[in-house]
């Protein structure tokens, strides 16, 4: 099949940049690494001439009205992911009129406000601008906002019948304020404007480190084939915390090769199992599993966690030589080795990337 080439202009405080794109859509892994940390705006929709998954010129149009308000609010730009999601799910970023006997209420826009619950008129709700600061207007009231899964923040905005719909939509909506404002969901705000985000710091995406440090040992080496994570040392105690918002789905002692849950000693690397562990399940069926804990977990099964909430500590309890933390990211909602994918280039396309060693 022949290749299509698309030249991009991204109109950002700084100048503009250009970005080669192939087919219908960038290729993801030269984007981010062609995307830095994020402008300020404001973001062109005159220059979009693209599409992203599913999404055509118009409805990225769209988003970049999203974008631009927030910019113009000062919300910083996990807002802006958040609302992006929620325009998704509501109207698949399409600046809907009233749809007749295809909609019971009144809802209109790209948020599908509802004039008789005091959003605005019919008129006003139609333009893509005054919608979006109305929605950013609700999610600034909203306690915690930055840090609550993008599903519970969307929900205590819009009240909607269908609350867990947001979720899905978290991935692309990342991926469309990346493309639109030269990376700014691996962001945070500084004093001098958006940079990118360190250590103890959750980005736009929603993500951050989940404790600082090197990697040492990486994901299947040509040494360690079967190693499904990547280990960072750090000493004993060192918080270790929730790399996203999700729910716990696992917290336990992992036994070892004989049975034994023996997690409250020192282990060794004659041992086997993760010892004192945790595992989050994310949006988008993403899992993360952080292993080796000294004690038992802060958290529990069940429990729902913000982003860069403690979790545990890190120890050496399990298959381990010393003190350190394993981290594995498994994608599918697939917890075994199969979901497995190497979590250095994963947290570095969300902008929390793992200490690389050199």
């Amino acid at each position: 099949m022949a290749l299509t080439a698309t030249l991009v202009l991204l109109c950002c405080t700084g100048g503009i940049g250009a970005v080669l794109f192939t087919d219908d859509e960038p290729d993801q892994s030269a984007l981010f690494r062609a995307f830095g940390c994020g402008r300020e705006g404001p973001v062109r929709a005159d220059d979009i001439d693209f599409r992203i998954g599913p999404y055509g010129p118009e409805q990225l149009g769209n988003a970049a009205v999203i974008i631009n308000v927030g910019a113009e609010m000062s919300v910083s730009p996990r807002g802006w992911v958040i609302a992006v999601a929620t325009a998704m799910q509501e109207s698949t970023l399409r600046n809907l009129g009233h749809l007749g006997s295809r909609n019971d209420h009144d809802s209109v826009g790209l948020f599908q406000q509802r004039p008789s619950q005091g959003w605005g008129t019919p008129e006003q709700l139609q333009d893509p601008a005054y919608s979006s600061r109305k929605f950013y207007d609700k999610l600034l009231t909203v306690d915690g906002w930055e840090t609550m899964t993008l599903t519970a923040a969307a929900q205590r905005v819009q009240v909607s019948a269908f609350p867990d719909a947001y979720a899905k939509h978290e991935p692309l909506a990342t991926r469309i304020v990346n493309v639109l404002t030269d990376g700014a969901a691996r962001a945070v705000v500084g004093p001098d404007g958006l940079r990118c985000a360190g250590d103890g710091e959750i980005a736009a995406s929603g993500w951050t480190r989940p404790v600082p440090g090197n990697v040492g040992s990486g994901f299947r080496t040509n040494s360690r084939p079967g190693h499904n994570g990547v280990d960072i040392a750090q000493p004993k105690g060192v918080l270790i915390r929730a790399a996203s918002a999700g729910r716990v789905i696992v917290s336990r002692c992992d036994p070892d090769q004989f049975g034994r849950l023996d997690c409250n000693v020192d282990g060794s690397p004659r041992k086997g199992g993760c010892g004192w562990f945790v595992d989050i399940l994310h949006a988008d069926q993403v899992i993360t599993r952080y292993c080796h804990m000294v004690s038992r977990p802060d958290v529990a099964e069940g429990d729902q966690v913000d982003a860069g909430q403690v979790i545990g500590k890190v120890g050496s309890s399990g298959n381990s030589s010393g003190p350190h933390l394993h981290y594995e990211v498994h994608v599918g909602g697939d917890r075994s080795s199969h979901g497995a994918v190497d979590p250095v280039p994963f947290m570095r396309e969300r902008g929390a990337p793992l200490g690389e060693s050199g």
